[in-house]
């Protein structure tokens, strides 16, 4: 992949940069500037180099027209905050607006381009349509930067059509994804530690599966360990449980016992009668979680055998928080695992915290983002990553 480097002297060039700006937000309050300050280097190395940058970013699912809870306003004003310079928004993606935003532009200042998903051919299934968008796009640039990790697993116009027709390169952020992560699929050290929590079983089955022959160990939390109890015969109360895919845990678990592969599961869960911040918590065996209980979190011993089998890690990615770390009472078993990791790192091992929750839980929880040794910004592109799959939007980079 060229990098910004490889593009040559950008001074006075318009250069496209697709950015991963789908920040949370609490009205027009941004309440986790993460994506935004990630995006960083690459836009104030391209600002230092002259260019005229062009961003385009999406935010929320809007649904092919323009909504105003979904509008970049939020992401200009603190974009323009952090690089200390103004940041002009388009009041569209490809139009007048748009235009005459770009038009006005000098060199070594920013414009950021309305919502990319207001306009529906950048997600629509047809690759002319797609190539439509790409192409007006192509009318407001020069060249093509790539620095949404967050989107690279998606074929859309912004990430993959506008990389066909305009000359591109690799942002930084984008690369320090790639490099970071091959350290955990290409040769990785060991032992090799995977931390997955999150709510669904089955939006982890793909990772699940393609670890089992890398891995050493895997360590199950989040409302996906119910079903890997009920696949061991608990009962599992009124806890997030997938039916459906009991038989497909039965056979990771016989899988890795025949590999070699532990699976790491609690011992002890925190358990609600609600699914509410303030509904009392107790702690149960996680053998006898009684009828019309709800686990929320692992329990004080899962977590300090959570941080047993990540603190030797030479290698560790985490992905998924270990129960409901937005309530404090059940946050304590998220808690341990970010800790584990920092003290993984501590001894030497290299961690990556796999995006989404999981990222919002170490900065929600107060730790040193510093700490770790990577932070992904994109939880399911890191995922897909993982499991082994062709990411688009890297693989259109792939001269």
């Amino acid at each position: 992949m060229k990098t910004i480097e490889d593009l040559g002297d950008l001074r006075g060039k318009r250069v496209l940069v697709r950015s991963d700006f789908n920040v949370p937000l609490d009205g027009t309050t941004i309440t986790d500037d993460g994506r935004v300050r990630a995006a960083l280097p690459t836009l104030q190395a391209l600002l230092a180099a002259g260019a005229r940058v062009v961003v385009t970013a999406h935010l929320g699912r809007p649904k092919g027209a323009p909504e105003d809870k979904y509008s970049l306003a939020p992401v200009a004003a603190r974009l323009g905050e952090l690089l200390g310079q103004d940041v002009a928004l388009a009041k569209d993606t490809v139009g007048e607006s748009a235009k005459a935003t770009v038009a006005a532009l000098q060199d070594g200042q920013i414009a950021l381009l309305e919502n990319i998903r207001f306009d529906p051919r950048e997600t629509s299934k047809d690759d002319a349509e797609r190539a439509s968008l790409a192409a007006d796009l192509a009318e407001l640039a020069d060249v093509f930067v790539s620095d949404g990790f967050g989107v690279v697993h998606r074929k859309q116009a912004s990430v993959y059509d506008a990389a066909l027709v305009l000359p591109h390169a690799v942002g930084k952020l984008v690369l320090n994804e790639v490099e970071s992560l091959k350290k955990a699929t290409e040769n990785p050290e060991r032992p090799y530690v995977v931390v997955l929590g999150g709510s669904k079983v089955s939006d982890k089955l793909g990772v699940i599966a393609n670890l089992l022959t890398k891995a050493d160990r895997l360590v199950i939390g989040g409302g996906m360990l119910f079903t890997f109890l009920a696949a061991k015969g608990y009962s599992v109360g009124n806890s997030l449980l997938e039916a459906d895919q009991i038989e497909t845990v039965k056979g990771y678990l016989a899988q890795a016992e025949e590999a070699g592969v532990e699976i790491v599961l609690p011992v002890d869960i925190t358990v609600a009668d609600e699914f509410k911040a303030d509904s009392p918590a107790s702690v149960v065996a996680a053998d006898a979680i009684p009828d019309g209980k709800i686990g929320l979190d692992i329990g004080p011993e899962s977590a300090q055998l959570f941080a047993s089998k990540i603190t030797d890690a030479k290698t560790v990615v985490w992905n998924g928080p270990a129960g409901v770390f937005e309530f404090d009472a059940f946050a304590g078993g998220t808690k341990a695992v970010a800790q584990a990791l920092i003290d993984a790192g501590a001894n030497g091992g290299f961690t990556i915290v796999g995006g989404g929750d999981s990222a919002a839980a170490v900065r929600i929880l107060g730790f040193d983002e510093a700490k770790f040794g990577h932070i992904s910004t994109g939880g399911g592109a890191s995922l897909e990553f993982l499991e082994g799959k062709t990411l688009p939007g890297i693989a259109v980079l792939e001269d």
